[in-house]
């Protein structure tokens, strides 16, 4: 469930239809007028042969769900409701309204992406803050204290109201990463389409499982691999190999820096492979990691020099 700092559950449980209704102009007044003297409510004047709608309308529907019982969102078909259009004057197709105190408060025109849909509704809401959003950062401080079990129910829990959450994917992805759980990151993986895996957060855990494949049973060899490197240090296949079995190891840092002095002693060899090898780390660590950010400025120190 998602849990809230206080240790409550938000009402993310609102029943759909308590928050998302049809209206005409006999229920104009009670469902927009006088509800937004208690709730603000964002009015969608639409059409069925609206191409803009068919956009927006499930962009304001998602986020009115996930801020849960904050805002509310009533959709009027102006060509069985012309009066109403009428009345606000309306001459193109999206146009939304906000009401707020039982007054129409704000308002745009066309289909907008979702993050001004977005910046839009937290105005109207005073910027009380979107549940979802407050998760995902509840999520991300749990995985800080070293508790993936925890995060990732809260990320199931996301993905249980929006299964196309792609930050609440990418973060059960890597919860599933820590955990072990590989096989199960695999098949989510699988599932998705190929946009959601252009994702960021999704496309470092799928470099991660590629790197962890390449890696696998390397680990053991570590090593082995390590005299090999003392006894020929210009031997850069042996100095690659051990980067990665340290990888397979989960020894992250011991990787990057094996990277980092092959690329000082040679970046040409075999076609720049340790640096592209590099990069396919840094995509795998996220590019917010510590160990991203401070592998950059030395690959860049060491390049640039």
């Amino acid at each position: 469930m998602l849990v809230g700092q206080s240790g409550d559950v938000p009402t993310a449980a609102v029943a759909a239809e308590d928050l998302i209704k049809d209206a005409g102009t006999a229920s104009f007044v009670a469902d927009v007028i006088e509800a937004s003297k208690t709730v603000p409510v964002i009015v969608d004047f639409w059409a069925p042969w609206c191409g803009p709608c068919k956009q927006l309308t499930p962009v304001i529907e998602k986020l009115v769900k996930q801020y849960a019982g904050k805002v509310k969102l009533v959709k009027v078909n102006v060509d069985e409701n012309q009066p109403l259009a009428v009345q606000f004057r309306v001459q193109s197709i999206p146009a939304v309204y906000a009401f707020k105190d039982g007054k129409s408060v704000d308002g745009f025109m066309g289909a907008i992406p979702e993050s001004q849909v977005k910046q839009f509704i937290e105005k109207l809401t005073g910027r009380g803050g979107n549940p979802i959003d407050d998760a995902l950062e509840e999520a991300a401080e749990f995985i800080k204290q070293n508790q993936p079990e925890v995060a990732l129910e809260i990320y199931q829990e996301i993905l249980s109201q929006d299964p196309a959450h792609v930050k609440a994917l990418g973060g059960a992805l890597k919860c599933y990463m820590v955990l072990g759980q590989l096989d199960v990151a695999r098949d989510v993986l699988a599932k998705l389409p190929e946009a959601m895996l252009k994702d960021a957060d999704i496309a470092s855990v799928r470099t991660a499982l590629e790197l962890k494949d390449q890696s696998q049973g390397a680990s053991g060899a570590t090593q082995e691999l390590e005299a090999k490197v003392a006894a020929n240090p210009k031997d850069m296949q042996a100095r690659l190999d051990l980067a990665m079995a340290r990888f397979g190891a989960d020894d992250k840092e011991g990787a990057m820096n094996d990277l980092l002095e092959m690329i000082r002693a040679d970046r040409k060899w075999n076609e720049e492979a340790a640096r592209k090898q590099l990069v396919k780390f840094f995509q795998a660590f996220g590019p917010i990691d510590p160990l991203t950010v401070q592998g950059r400025k030395r690959l860049s120190a060491i390049l640039f020099s």
